[in-house]
């Protein structure tokens, strides 16, 4: 039996345990705050068509593999915890405040359907008869069916729970160790664990680092000079129904006014989470500036968010990378560790398809098919920029 250390308790790397557990690795997660990273903000949009960009058609295979991987990584989730893990099906609506903002959601369109996915345009009639909460002022709508969402605190949770509990089903128990790694552990060319800021050594077969934006703290690794992070930081809202007030939405809103994007997710406890700024000013606390914009464009496309109660207001670094692809892979040189690290804003679409990569890698397999290899290639720490 394989004894696997993944360092980071986030979306990626509890994915992953949990995919170790399920081939037969003894796991242990390290992690000063499990839970509390980037993962705790994000808001959970499975948006592989709403995320792409221009001139990003690196990551799109990745973010389309994935996407079409989440149905059966919940469904397994779910039979394992027994219970929901916030998973919805409902789509995702473009919103264009101004007509600046439609021609900038049709030009990404064409992006779109060029790469074969199913975007509709619709009327703001049509648009106000799926959402009624949505300003008679706004300009226009898109419909992308194929978005979906999922609540990442709930399925924290639930893969924090299929990882840490008794074993039964689900392969060999993990553990959670709560400190800071702070070093690699080497034998030559192979990692043999981690050193711990408390100064214990924790040994293993093999090694998984999914630090996020705290990579470079960790010691002892220089072949893997490559990986370059920057935090991005994104301030994010949490806001409530009042009670005995009907629902706001039933679908995402992904909005843009005057150019600027915003969000609204709703939950079907009543929850909107309201998001969308994108700052790299080093500075981890919130910005006033990005609250009052957010508040201020989330009620302009939803008139009714001004009626929220607000239960939370938060700021958390994402990693970022210079292409913005993923880095996740061997490290050259070196056996007995895999990186999987720079999602950036989309950490919880690719959880399932880089989960399955990192198990596969982590347990010195190959992948299984020639589309694999490729998607592999394109995560690469050898990759160039």
């Amino acid at each position: 039996m394989s004894e696997t250390l993944v360092v980071g308790a986030g979306i990626a790397g509890l994915s992953s345990a949990w995919y170790l557990r399920r081939a037969g690795h003894a796991v242990t997660v390290i992690d000063p705050d499990p839970g509390n990273g980037a993962s705790h903000a994000a808001a959970g949009m499975i948006a592989a068509v709403s995320e792409v960009v221009h001139q990003h058609d690196a990551i799109r295979p990745l973010m389309l593999a994935s996407a079409g991987e989440y149905p059966q990584f919940i469904a397994d989730l779910e039979r394992t915890v027994g219970h929901s893990v916030g998973y919805l099906r409902t789509a995702t609506l473009g919103v264009g405040a101004t007509p600046g903002d439609v021609a900038a959601f049709r030009d990404l369109s064409d992006v779109q359907r060029a790469a074969g996915m199913a975007v509709e345009q619709l009327t703001v009639r049509r648009a106000r008869r799926l959402e009624p909460s949505l300003a008679p002022g706004v300009s226009g709508a898109f419909l992308v069916a194929d978005d979906h969402q999922v609540n990442p605190r709930s399925l924290l949770e639930a893969l924090a729970e299929a990882v840490y509990a008794p074993s039964g089903t689900g392969g060999p128990q993990g553990r959670l160790v709560r400190e800071r790694v702070t070093a690699v552990l080497r034998e030559g060319g192979t990692v043999t664990g981690v050193r711990l800021a408390d100064g214990r050594e924790v040994r293993a077969d093999a090694t998984v680092l999914c630090p996020g934006v705290s990579f470079p703290a960790i010691d002892g690794l220089p072949e893997a000079h490559a990986v370059r992070l920057r935090p991005v930081h994104g301030d994010i809202l949490r806001a409530r129904v009042k009670p005995g007030h009907p629902a706001l939405l039933e679908r995402t809103v992904r909005g843009l006014v005057d150019g600027r994007p915003v969000y609204l997710v709703p939950r079907t406890d009543g929850e909107i989470v309201i998001g969308a700024t994108e700052r790299e000013d080093g500075f981890d606390g919130v910005s006033l500036e990005g609250v009052h914009q957010l508040l201020r464009d989330a009620q302009i496309l939803v008139p009714g968010a001004a009626d929220l109660e607000l239960t939370e207001i938060l700021a958390r670094a994402r990693p970022g990378t210079p292409d913005d692809l993923p880095y996740l892979g061997g490290v050259p040189g070196v056996d007995g560790v895999t990186v999987s690290t720079g999602y950036s804003r989309h950490g919880v679409l690719l959880a399932p398809l880089c989960a399955r990569f990192t198990a596969v890698l982590a347990s010195g397999e190959v992948p299984p098919g020639p589309h694999d290899t490729t998607l592999l290639t394109t995560t690469s720490l050898e990759r160039t920029p």
